[in-house]
């Protein structure tokens, strides 16, 4: 079964979902192929690395605001192991590195650089909006830096990313993590480890049915 997965890196409940897919799929007998497909929350550019805790108080009303969903957020992250430092945290715009998780599936390596991707964002403090710091990001799971550097720069996928979005789009994709099962179920949210199992299960038992 291919579970595509539609997410943006900069989405904390992205990364949880993740996680929780993950948990679901420990105990799943399937066989399954994850495909990550890009999301933007936000397409707009950000000249200049900036505090997200502000980023999201000028959009939610106001710090307090912003560090009140933080918390309920940080809290379910650490529920399933992740650690999320949104004072660390800084906006970015996401193109890129959508761009740079298409580069990494052709190595094989599409789940590393997802997850390198989140932990740059929530714990690490890293701009994730930079090529540089992709770059070092790519070198850090072993894949080659100036090859990824090369490669940011260029034009390479700027279009597959553009017809992803819009595809997303089309699909009727408005929030995320959503998780297509076989191409025609899907699951919105980062759905606990058991509502996922069961989804899995059941979209396993109707395509084996199906003639």
């Amino acid at each position: 079964m291919e579970i595509e997965i539609y997410a943006d890196v900069v989405c904390p409940w992205c990364y949880i979902g993740k996680r929780r897919l993950e948990q679901a799929l420990e105990s799943y007998d399937g066989e399954v192929t994850v495909r990550y497909r890009p999301f933007q929350l936000d397409p707009s550019p950000v000249p200049e690395p900036r505090p997200l805790v502000d980023a999201l108080a000028d959009k939610f009303g106001g710090r307090d605001r912003a560090r009140q969903m933080f918390g309920q957020v940080t809290e379910v992250a650490a529920g399933v192991g992740l650690k999320l430092d949104f004072d660390r945290a800084l906006a970015a715009n996401t193109f890129d590195a959508h761009r740079l998780v298409s580069w990494a599936t052709d190595q094989g390596r599409a789940a590393d650089m997802v997850d390198a991707l989140y932990r740059a964002h929530f714990t690490d403090g890293i701009d994730v909006g930079s090529r540089e710091a992709l770059a070092a990001l790519a070198s850090g799971i072993g894949l080659d830096g100036a090859e990824a550097r090369r490669f940011l720069d260029s034009d390479e996928r700027v279009s597959d990313v553009r017809e992803d979005l819009a595809a997303a789009r089309q699909l009727g994709v408005t929030s995320v993590p959503t998780f297509v099962l076989a191409g025609r179920y899907a699951v919105t949210g980062a759905q606990e480890p058991e509502t996922l199992l069961a989804a899995l299960t059941e979209v396993h038992r109707r395509e084996s049915d199906t003639p």
